[in-house]
């Protein structure tokens, strides 16, 4: 199957090459006109968000916007950056919860009841393989009217080999029953848990590949400023590794892999009628390409070459937005006339098209799409060109985006970030600042005031230190006078502390959080601090769990699905379902590990020890110790050989009656050294029950025969699955 970013197989999907000619040419203006069209219309719906993209970008830089406007009487023009702090904590706080263990914040798990493979099953290496299997496997076939079809020819053996996914090698000569296991001596396999968790290593190295956590922290970042961050994929690309033959020579392997990427918020344009992706009709990407990068396409499946070379012979098109001219004004004051004068703009559309407007621009749809009224596809779009048409290859039809919220908007797609929460607070924190500042420089010099009449004239009336004025007459002390304005700053300075409680509530982020100093009352103790900790991080959930709902969970969907539908793995797909785990990182891992011990320590009592899943709990441990749960636990059978060779490195007791060296205990039981039966002639010798002086020995009393334990015996049964 021929893929790239977006390839698709060209069996299945209709396209447009250089074949179809000028006929092409003349009929693809209209679609080029409806993909430009529901572009401007997005374009034209997130005006009023872009303003406040805007407002929020030049807080978090700390300059004014071009329509603030100063008095003449204000000297000052500080701007103090609250903003930036506020954005910098909760993308921190954000980036700390979801990559706590420096991996990918996904899981994958089997479902409750999962089909097409087994939950668990076990053998018994102490049951004869000539034993018949026990009636437990009879639960494979089912019963009547249950619609499962048996293949001609099946068995039990043939059935239950069909569900054991990717151990059907593993256990293809081992006669295995559907089931835990309920003997000590039985061990239990978990095909589905095993397969999901196979699943999980592979999309996680995936993403380690296409550096997903790099993306996935300028998505946070955008979340946290803006209110919204996009990642965009899975895609199939191509990714060379290197490599050197014996003789030097540059050899790469080159390998298809999935490929996720991060979206900035100014370059997505989704549907304006739409609240959430999945809502969406259509998202356009916009794309700001060099020449050598639109020339680039030619080497991507089903672009056409002859639209690409159109579009560049009419050369640079790039639209300068006049939010592009506040963000390069604001940060380098570049001429924003001269931007983009060099680059093309491409417009990538993904969504819903109706069929109609399809079969008017000349595309041939496939028969397998013949009673469909719509058609999902993705359309590349340049300066009127149609530079490529495919129908959505993924399955099931999905836009590949996923839009996650700082704090909801229902009724918008876009959400509400810290930028946003702490505009008008910014707006009096600066303000008042600029107040107190004024204040301050006018109270801190005194105000001279001169009285001609008494003074010379013509003389200069500069003040400095040493500074002689000639008088002509009036008393002394009356012709020049210092006056020392009123300094009102600490007032303006409360003013700014009470902004600044308020931007601490409305961003639901607490200065302490941050490193404010001079805590005091709660805030003194640990405990305190603790507490108060504790209930910040309430505000924060609410945006992890965002993150779970909008962003990790499809794309670990979308990953999932991308692995099935392309077989990367055949041996470990299976009822699975994907589980989105970033909020369960808000529990630190000393927490966690100190509760799993916890647990570990109760459970050790005989009377609870059969309830207790040991093997989960050994591996849950090494996970909340940041420790790679398959290296440092063994498999049920790993653990089995373990004990076996312990037992045989074990020392041997000694014979019976003979003391070892520093055993203080005869035969009988008794200690010879303290608290040992006395002899005759000790002080505690009675003579009652014990042989006299010569007499021959009597035998010891009978002992309670205590049976030896096995080497497992007091391993619980969990232990053994």
């Amino acid at each position: 199957m021929a893929q790239d970013v977006h390839g698709i197989d060209s069996n299945e999907s209709s396209y447009m090459d250089d074949s179809e000619g000028d006929s092409a040419d003349s009929t693809t203006s209209a679609l080029a006109s409806y993909v430009t069209n529901l572009y401007s219309k997005a374009e034209d719906a997130r005006y009023t968000d872009e303003n406040s993209w805007i407002k929020a970008y030049k807080n978090y830089r700390g300059t004014y916007s071009a329509d603030v406007q100063f008095l003449e009487t204000e000297k000052s023009r500080v701007f103090i950056k609250v903003t930036k702090t506020k954005v910098l904590a909760a993308y921190s706080q954000i980036v700390d919860v979801l990559l706590a263990n420096n991996e990918f914040p996904l899981t994958i798990n089997p479902t409750t009841l999962p089909e097409g493979v087994a939950e668990s099953v076990h053998f018994d290496p102490a049951v004869p393989e000539d034993l018949d299997l026990p009636e437990a496997a009879l639960d494979l076939v089912g019963y009547d009217g249950d619609g499962t079809i048996l293949p001609p020819g099946s068995t039990m053996d043939s059935l239950l080999a069909d569900r054991l996914g990717p151990l059907g090698e593993v256990l293809e000569d081992v006669p295995v029953t559907e089931g835990p296991g309920v003997t000590q001596t039985a061990i239990t396999y978990h095909p589905a848990e095993i397969a999901a968790k196979m699943m999980e290593k592979q999309i996680k190295d995936q993403l380690e590949e296409s550096k997903g956590s790099t993306h996935l922290r300028h998505s946070a970042f955008e979340c946290a400023l803006f209110g919204t961050g996009v990642i965009k994929g899975p895609f199939a690309t191509t990714k060379e590794y290197a490599k050197w033959d014996d003789e030097g020579n540059y050899t790469p392997v080159k390998k298809t892999v999935p490929e996720v990427s991060y979206v900035s918020v100014w370059n997505l344009y989704p549907d304006p009628n739409a609240a959430t992706v999945d809502d969406c009709d259509y998202v356009i990407e916009r794309h700001k390409l060099t020449r050598s990068q639109l020339r680039a396409l030619r080497n991507r499946p089903f672009f056409r070459e002859s639209a690409i070379e159109e579009a560049m012979d009419q050369g640079e098109n790039y639209d300068v937005k006049w939010w592009e001219s506040d963000l390069l004004e604001t940060s380098n004051g570049v001429n924003a006339s001269d931007y983009g004068g060099n680059r093309f703009e491409a417009l990538e559309f993904w969504g819903v098209m109706d069929r109609k407007i399809a079969e008017e621009s000349g595309i041939e749809i496939p028969g397998e799409y013949e009673d469909a009224d719509e058609l999902h596809c993705n359309v590349w779009v340049c300066n009127g060109e149609v530079l490529r048409f495919v129908l959505n290859p993924f399955l099931p039809r999905r836009l590949p985006f996923a839009a996650v919220p700082y704090e909801v908007n229902p009724y918008s797609f876009w959400g509400i970030g810290v930028g946003e929460n702490m505009d008008d607070t910014q707006t009096l924190m600066n303000g008042f600042m600029r107040l107190a500042v004024d204040n301050a420089v006018l109270s801190g010099n005194l105000l001279i005031e001169v009285d001609e009449t008494n003074l010379v004239p013509g003389q200069d009336l500069t003040v400095y230190p040493g500074k002689v004025f000639r008088r002509q007459g009036g008393a002394p002390g009356q012709a020049i006078f210092g006056t020392k304005f009123p300094n009102v700053s600490a007032e303006n300075m409360q003013l700014f502390d009470k902004a600044r409680v308020l931007a601490d509530e409305s961003t639901g982020i607490p200065s302490f959080s941050h490193g404010q100093t001079g805590v005091s009352g709660v805030g003194r103790t640990a405990a305190g601090i603790s507490m108060l900790m504790g209930a910040a991080a309430g505000s924060i959930k609410t945006v992890v769990k965002n993150f779970d709902d909008y962003l990790l969970q499809p794309l670990g969907e979308a990953m999932f699905a991308f692995n099935m539908q392309f077989n990367f793995n055949p041996d470990i797909k299976g009822d699975l379902e994907i589980r989105a785990r970033g909020l369960d990182s808000l529990m630190q891992n000393e927490v966690r590990s100190q509760r799993l011990l916890s647990f570990l320590q109760i459970t050790s009592n005989p009377i609870l020890a059969p309830y207790a899943k040991f093997p989960f709990i050994i591996r849950e441990i090494a996970k909340s110790m940041s420790l790679d749960p398959n290296k440092v636990t063994n498999t049920p059978e790993e653990m089995i050989r373990q004990a076996h060779l312990m037992s045989l490195m074990a020392p041997e007791s000694p014979a019976d009656g003979v003391p070892s060296e520093g055993d203080m205990t005869g035969a009988g039981g008794g200690n010879i050294g303290v608290g040992g039966v006395p002899l005759p002639g000790e002080a505690q010798f009675t003579g009652e029950g014990q042989s006299p002086v010569g007499a021959p020995p009597q035998p010891p009393p009978p002992q309670p025969i205590q049976q030896q334990e096995p080497m497992n015996a007091g391993m619980p049964p969990g232990m053994l699955q």
